[in-house]
């Protein structure tokens, strides 16, 4: 029994077998993303932390405009 792998058994793994199913979560994060941006520049003047929340959405892939949309769209009324 091997208890130890060493970097030459990444070389039988064949990678190009995963792209398949990472597609779907890279293109649905991407699409995230996109969708957190536009939505932050569209209403800067009423956000606050503009800055912060648009490198927490593109910093923290996935997670970060779903904590956006979630928590940062609160709107603040400036006058």
């Amino acid at each position: 029994m091997q208890l130890h792998y060493g970097f030459d058994e990444l070389k039988e793994i064949d990678f190009m077998a995963f792209i398949p199913m990472l597609l779907p979560f890279l293109a649905i994060g991407t699409l995230l993303v996109l969708i957190a941006l536009i939505d932050l520049y569209r209403h800067r003047t009423t956000r606050k932390r503009v800055f912060l929340w648009s490198c927490i959405i593109l910093f923290v892939h996935t997670l970060g405009p779903i904590l956006y949309f979630v928590l940062g769209r609160k709107d603040d009324v400036k006058i």
